[in-house]
């Protein structure tokens, strides 16, 4: 063998090892811990999904709640559910500001060296962030709560409203990834994801219903996947008729969601890094 050879032998970069089955799931599992852990050392990022809801709330009940619904308790059982979907929605942004903050400190050029499944990192983060989401929902329930709402069903179906709407949340959470991976900072970031969640939440019946909206806001209405998700959250935790459709739709937007965005997102991830 020649001298030459030896030392590009001695020189070559080793190859990462092929990840065993299922190892995608662990490495991302392990890096979601590490999420978490890094959001339990620094409590201040759960202020947008724990004073946040309850401004929110507040806001729309004390100063709106009379004059729409004339009663603002009626109000606050009517409002209270769609304010959960609308937490989520706004709290889903903040998982593609960090990611884009992390590549742009270089942190997933050191997971690169590491050997792991190459999207580990970025599936890791998303599902790190899901405490966010159980956060943001145990705090406004809480909240709720102690201001007088009630649950028209039992615990089942409320944690059933509240498990749909995470589903709901992580499968958004992939549309603000990829603008993650595409925009250059965590500022452009932040500002395109509230310029989509914006018209997604209030371009709802959140506030009130759908029938007393002019005829060409009903139209984006009904067909606004975020409707979906405020009816079958007030359908599982009031009880009111046919909780299964919007149920269903929901979940089929979930599925659509995550099939069409986050393989993009796997892309953009990919080739960024």
């Amino acid at each position: 063998m020649s001298t030459t050879t030896l030392l590009r032998d001695a020189h070559a970069i080793p190859e990462r090892p092929q990840p065993r089955p299922f190892g995608l799931l662990r490495h991302s599992l392990q890096l979601a811990k590490r999420s978490l852990l890094k959001t339990l050392r620094t409590p201040e990022q759960l202020l947008d999904v724990t004073l946040q809801p309850i401004l929110f709330v507040v806001i729309f009940v004390y100063l709106l709640g009379g004059a729409i619904a004339g009663s603002t308790h009626d109000y606050l059982q009517f409002l209270l559910p769609a304010i959960m979907v609308q937490t989520i929605m706004f709290a889903s942004t903040v998982t593609g500001t960090n990611l884009n903050t992390d590549i742009e400190k270089g942190v997933f050029d050191r997971f690169r060296s590491l050997p792991i499944a190459r999207s580990a990192p970025l599936v890791g983060s998303v599902l790190g962030d899901l405490i966010r989401f159980v956060v943001a929902i145990v705090v406004l329930l809480t909240f709720g709560y102690a201001i007088g709402f009630r649950i028209g069903t039992d615990p089942l179906q409320l944690l059933a409203a509240a498990l749909v709407t995470m589903v709901f949340g992580f499968c958004l959470s992939w549309v603000t990834v990829l603008i993650g991976m595409i925009v250059r900072s965590p500022g452009a970031v932040q500002g395109l994801g509230f310029l989509v969640m914006f018209p997604l939440t209030f371009g709802t019946n959140m506030m009130v219903p759908t029938d007393t909206l002019p005829g060409w806001l009903q139209a984006w209405v009904k067909i606004n996947p975020a409707t979906h998700a405020m009816e079958a959250a007030r359908a599982l935790m009031l009880g009111t008729p046919d909780a299964t459709g919007p149920v269903l739709k929901t979940l089929a937007w979930s599925a659509g969601l995550l099939l069409v965005f986050a393989p993009l997102a796997v892309r953009a991830y990919r080739r960024r890094t």
